[in-house]
């Protein structure tokens, strides 16, 4: 039996077939909503093998072959039963809400959880007659304290959204399953590299494909990853929901994981530098990255992360006004000012993020950090310009 490949390489040959890509390297990305087939008994058998959740291509919406393959891949790399893949980020936090939970339901929600997911669960979710409870990130095993007989599903996010918290991703799972409640999770930031929430015990694992994954800012798009028990609701009422991703976007996704290890080790040697640099500065009151070791999550993210990440967030000193904040930001060269992060670009933003349960003071003067490919120094040295013009 051949030993399992270095993630390196096994990164380059993932969900390849030569003979459905008729020996392209790269499976071409088949556009259509029309399927053709040969004649009714080809037909029927299709639609066979697509309910007893075989690959088969009946109508566009089920995808193509660049969609199996992507899936392939990313079921291998996260070890899942079934992945599908939705037209934006956001699409695949939302959607598997509605595979689980109904009128009467309790969630229980991270408080540190994406903006627009907490807004989804906040309006939405609640008017569909779902009570939603937000929870300390860092409560770990004490979350059993707060499943109720009618708790239905737990969404965690590790490490939090703007303030980075780790989460104790294996004791939330630990309790849920005592009491079989279904855990989802944000992996967006570890990427399928760093960590693998399924093979703890996970139900769905989410991935704002938009970001590393794809890594070039210029695709829309979300994965989801099943367990076994939960793979075929998540697949039936995404369908029922429309949700669906291009060819092309899958197409585009498969290739950004060709690159993904060596994207992600230069943006973590390189954010690591900028942190190293950031932390002698005077202007810096703290800084928020699982990897830092004076971060507060660092013996989580040491226990279950296994590589480097390149998103972080730091604190001024109470005595910086919002108006120098603002000259700050204004002042860099090289940082875009955007949404979003992942891609080759660094990218910098004010934090505006809303708690309920950990209330925190300091959201006002922190600012997000992405790091990308560019050279560290470049990035210091524009840092430090923009410093000098707030003095």
């Amino acid at each position: 039996m051949r030993k399992r490949l270095k993630i390196d390489s096994e990164l380059v040959h993932l969900g390849r077939d030569l003979d459905k890509s008729s020996g392209y390297v790269n499976i071409p990305p088949y556009e259509g909503s029309t399927i053709l087939h040969h004649d009714i008994a080809d037909m029927k058998n299709r639609v066979r093998l697509q309910m007893n959740g075989e690959p088969s291509f009946t109508y566009g919406t089920e995808g193509g072959p660049a969609h199996q393959a992507f899936y392939e891949a990313m079921n291998q790399l996260e070890g899942g039963a079934g992945t599908w893949a939705y037209g934006t980020g956001l699409a695949g936090c939302v959607t598997p809400f509605f595979a689980f939970v109904q009128a009467g339901d309790h969630v229980l929600v991270t408080d540190s959880v994406y903006g627009p997911t907490r807004d989804f669960c906040e309006t939405l979710l609640k008017r569909l007659g779902v009570e939603v409870e937000f929870y300390d990130p860092l409560i770990g095993s004490g979350i059993e304290r707060l499943i109720r007989q009618n708790t239905r599903l737990i969404y965690m996010e590790s490490p939090g959204s703007h303030t980075l918290e780790m989460q104790d991703v294996p004791a939330i799972i630990a309790a849920a399953k005592k009491k079989d409640v279904i855990t989802m999770i944000d992996n967006t930031y570890a990427t399928p590299l760093n960590f693998n929430p399924l093979r703890l015990g996970a139900d769905v694992v989410i991935h704002a494909a938009t970001k590393y994954i794809c890594g070039h800012s210029d695709v829309l798009m979300s994965t989801v990853t099943c367990s076994e028990r939960t793979w075929p609701e998540v697949k039936r009422v995404s369908k029922i929901l429309g949700q669906y991703a291009s060819a092309q976007s899958c197409y585009l996704g498969l290739r950004g994981l060709r690159t993904l290890k060596v994207r992600m080790d230069a943006i973590g040697a390189h954010t690591q530098a900028v942190v190293d640099w950031l932390s002698q500065r005077k202007e810096v009151e703290s800084i928020l990255w699982p990897a830092y070791p004076k971060d507060p999550g660092y013996a989580i993210y040491k226990r279950d992360f296994s590589g480097p990440i390149g998103l972080f967030c730091f604190t001024f000193k109470p005595n910086f006004t919002d108006e120098q904040i603002d000259k700050f930001l204004d002042s860099l060269t090289l940082f875009g000012l955007g949404y979003s992060w992942g891609g080759f670009e660094s990218l910098i933003l004010r934090c505006y993020g809303k708690r309920t349960v950990r209330n925190r003071t300091d959201l006002d003067r922190m600012v997000r950090v992405y790091i990308g490919l560019e050279d560290p120094s470049d990035l210091i040295t524009d840092l430090e310009h923009a410093f000098s013009a707030i003095q």
